[in-house]
């Protein structure tokens, strides 16, 4: 994103650059006279020590020097080899050579065309060694053919001085003239097309002008002089007939076809308008193939001679529509700022928020990845979209939940949270659906279950992967349906909630073992957020860490003076298995044995802990696995110590040892 961001920038950049070419050329009959100021402008664009025009001679056999920013700089006449003027096709980087003694040591060059035909060549030099790059190939084509348009300008203003009889010529260059000050203003080229019809018709006379862009083989109608047929926007091509050549021409309608093929009665509504003759030119708009078409209802009304004035009136219209995408770039570039702005602006003030309102103060953090973790959830917020947080456990999947809940239309209504890993089979689908008077045994009354609990708010699912597969199939149900009926009900109920499920198991690896619905699996990550175990953002431990101590130190009758610098080395060093989770409980103990003093690293009692020789394994149940028995060796057993040191409650604990088959290894 932000590489686009910062492409878009250098656009905008540009446009007013762009911009101010406009007038300066549309007033100048010499392109001497403004060449100066045209560099300087240019220099905004693409720096350089030196400009220079130089044009092909009448026979085409050398090129002379016709304008240039170097002092006293002679018209020399050279030959194209020697002038890095070789090659007219296409804009070239080079190198001066020898033939240049003012310390120019790069260059790069565009060819300079007039109704389609290379002139001459705009060069910009350098006294710095590879200036320039492909990448500039584009903008310096776009200042040549600015030149171009007042190269065109020039001559035809010439003409007009030197023979009266070159009267049409002259209207051409008042027209063109004409023409860029209607369109040099506006960003919206469809907003003055009519009038450009109008200044156009002076010396191109035609009832009726169509602007285009190529979509493939289809052509979408993009501008009209007038409204004759507003429904036909798109028309489909015979292949790509249409850009066979520069221009096109049909004398007479009735008897020559369109190269369309649908919709099939277009060509029939025109002639049945009155129209009998059609002039095409084509050209392109920052890489985008454009057409102008001019509709004459007379007979044989265009011909060969009139390319020159449609082609001229084309680039005209392609440098308006090139100015209008630059505006367009930078009111995205202004958009997208504002938009990220807002997002760092909203995901603060939620933060801030819920820290003063609840009693998750652990939306705190400066590393990255806890900072996007935020931005994706401010941005999946604002819909209703089902969220699926995974990552390790004590991570601060709740946390984000709340974040969710917080920033949500639903903060109104409740959180209600269920841990599915804490509860048996039966009793979780009873919790979770509610239950009806006598839908087992005990069953006295009727009972609602979380998701009617949750109604007008979110259901946070906490270890979905732990789900049995009967509460997976009815739960999908909720997701699909949005409704759910009780057990031992009949009456199907809605389910006004957003879910959000949370798991630090692999569900893929889960859905491959037949452990998880694969459909299941799909409804809930719809929109995925993984967060980043503890010690893969340690800019955030320390953060953490003196949240925690302020939040502890309330309930303490001594709270806590603060870390030394070893506490702080130790927590910094240490691999936190457990990550946030185990993070505040070292910190409270190391609370209570500091006694309102300074915590030190002794308070803490962290030790590194280290994978079993030899594993390697990336499965995350196995590595759970290998930590707890790890950690139930070093506590001698004690599964009460364990569970803290692991960051976990003794239910989770439980049942954890049950799964793994752990749960007869150790005392009590």
């Amino acid at each position: 994103m932000s590489t686009m961001l910062d492409v878009q920038t250098t656009e905008a950049t540009h446009l007013d650059a762009f911009h101010d070419l406009l007038p300066t050329l549309a007033r100048a009959l010499d392109v001497r006279d403004v060449f100066r100021h045209l560099s300087t402008v240019a220099a905004r664009i693409v720096p350089h020590d030196e400009a220079n025009l130089a044009l092909v001679t009448e026979d085409g056999s050398r090129f002379r020097l016709f304008a240039s920013t170097a002092d006293g700089a002679p018209e020399l006449l050279c030959r194209g080899d020697r002038c890095f003027l070789a090659d007219l096709s296409q804009p070239r980087l080079f190198s001066p050579g020898q033939g240049f003694a003012r310390g120019l040591l790069s260059g790069i060059s565009a060819p300079v065309r007039i109704d389609g035909q290379p002139v001459g060549v705009f060069a910009l030099l350098s006294r710095q060694p590879d200036a320039y790059s492909a990448s500039d190939h584009t903008l310096v084509q776009r200042l040549a053919d600015y030149v171009s348009v007042a190269l065109s300008h020039q001559r035809l203003a010439e003409a007009a001085r030197l023979a009266a009889v070159e009267r049409e010529r002259a209207d051409n260059l008042e027209s063109s003239v004409e023409l860029l000050r209607a369109i040099a203003g506006v960003l919206d080229i469809r907003t003055v097309f009519p009038q450009v019809s109008e200044i156009t018709r002076k010396v191109l006379p035609h009832d009726r002008m169509t602007m285009t862009f190529y979509d493939r083989d289809d052509v979408v109608v993009e501008a009209a002089s007038n409204d004759e047929f507003p429904e036909v926007k798109r028309v489909k091509l015979i292949g790509t007939t249409a850009l066979d050549a520069e221009f096109r021409v049909i004398d007479d309608l009735t008897r020559e076809s369109l190269p369309i093929v649908e919709p099939a009665d277009v060509q029939a509504r025109l002639v049945d308008a009155g129209y009998r003759s059609w002039l095409a030119v084509h050209t392109c708009v920052r890489d985008q193939e454009m057409g102008l078409s001019f509709w004459s209802k007379r007979v044989a009304a265009f011909s060969a001679k009139d390319f020159p004035v449609a082609r001229r009136v084309a680039d005209h219209v392609a440098l308006a529509v090139s100015h209008e995408q630059l505006a367009d770039a930078a009111r995205q570039v202004a958009e997208a700022h504002g938009r990220a702005e807002r997002l760092e602006a909203r995901v603060k003030l939620l933060a801030e928020e819920l820290d003063s309102k609840t009693g998750y103060g652990r939306v705190v953090g400066q590393s990255d990845e806890w900072k996007d973790t935020l931005r994706k959830a401010t941005q999946v917020a604002a819909t209703d979209t089902t969220v699926l947080i995974t990552g390790e456990s004590g991570t601060g999947k709740e946390v984000v939940a709340r974040f969710i809940h917080r920033a949500s239309a639903r903060k109104g209504g409740p959180f209600v949270a269920l841990n599915c890993a804490a509860l048996p089979e039966q009793l979780l689908e009873s919790e979770l659906f509610g239950y009806e008077r006598g839908a087992f045994t005990g069953a006295q009354q009727s009972k609602p279950g979380q998701i009617e609990l949750a109604a007008g708010g979110v259901l946070f699912l906490d270890e979905v992967s732990e789900m049995s597969p009967s509460a997976q199939a009815k739960f999908l149900r909720v997701l699909q349906e949005r409704e759910f009926q009780r057990l031992g009900g009949t009456r199907p109920q809605k389910a006004n909630v957003r879910v959000i499920a949370a798991t630090n198991r692999d569900l893929k690896k889960a859905m491959e073992r037949g452990d998880f619905r694969e459909d299941l699996y799909y409804r809930l990550q719809v929109f995925d957020i993984p967060l980043v175990p503890l010690r893969d953002r340690p800019a955030d431990i320390l953060p953490l860490s003196e949240a925690f101590l302020d939040e502890i130190g309330r309930s303490f009758g001594r709270p806590p003076a603060g870390l030394t610098r070893d506490a702080k080395d130790a927590l910094l060093q240490h691999e936190w298995r457990g990550n946030v989770r185990e993070l505040r409980n070292a910190l409270e103990r190391a609370a209570i044995l500091c006694e309102g003093g300074l915590i030190t690293a002794q308070h803490l009692s962290l030790r590194v802990t280290e994978r079993p020789a030899g594993s390697t394994t990336t499965d995350l149940r196995v590595h759970e696995r290998e930590t707890i028995e790890m950690v139930l060796r070093e506590s001698g057993g004690n599964k009460v110590k364990a569970a803290k040191r692991l960051g976990l409650s003794r239910t989770q604990l439980y049942v954890r040892l049950r799964k793994y088959g752990l749960d007869n290894s150790a005392r009590a």
